[in-house]
């Protein structure tokens, strides 16, 4: 069966915006996914993520968003002393409640998708300390990593978290425990 030209142009061009219209969306989602790259500045980088907060959690926005810092490893394990949490060597940023500042530890890089996603989980932090009581500090970590990880995830990365330690920090138990 041989279809008449004008007929196979029409039907060429018919496929062709179907595939365009179903292409689309991803595309458009793609897009949307790697906006954050092109922040010009720390506040428009924030923007973003609290807008991608928005849509993916039930967290609530806070009124006015964190100060976001850079400082070093030794500040931040003195800022996470003061407040009784875990420092490890391998911490790359902490929320402080009580100034609301996001301290993220250099090197930080605003285009490298691990270094945003510290960000964003102390942006779950922020949101969190007005979203209600936690037991203990660590009891935020667990669905702070998970947003972590959903938002990696969607750009196909994975997070480098030791899920173990992660578990036990959010259990709140003393960690310094001893038999009478």
């Amino acid at each position: 069966m041989t279809i008449p030209f004008r007929a196979s142009r029409r039907l060429v061009r018919s496929l062709s915006l179907c595939v365009s219209l179903a292409l689309a969306p991803v595309m458009a989602a793609a897009q949307d996914l790697l906006a954050w790259r092109e922040a010009p500045t720390m506040q428009d980088l924030v923007a973003h993520m609290e807008a991608w907060l928005d849509t993916h959690t039930d967290l609530p926005r806070r009124e006015a968003p964190p100060l976001i810092r850079l400082t070093s490893h030794a500040h931040a394990a003195g800022i996470a002393h003061a407040h009784q949490t875990s420092a490890s060597p391998t911490v790359r940023g902490l929320y402080d409640p009580e100034v609301e500042t996001v301290w993220l530890v250099q090197p930080w890089d605003a285009r490298n998708p691990y270094d945003v996603s510290v960000l964003l989980h102390e942006l779950v932090h922020h949101r969190q300390a007005a979203a209600g009581h936690w037991y203990c500090p660590g009891a935020q970590e667990l669905p702070a990593y998970r947003i972590q990880q959903e938002w990696l995830n969607d750009l196909g990365l994975e997070p480098d978290v030791n899920w173990i330690a992660v578990v036990i920090e959010a259990g709140c138990t003393p960690r310094d425990i001893h038999p009478d």
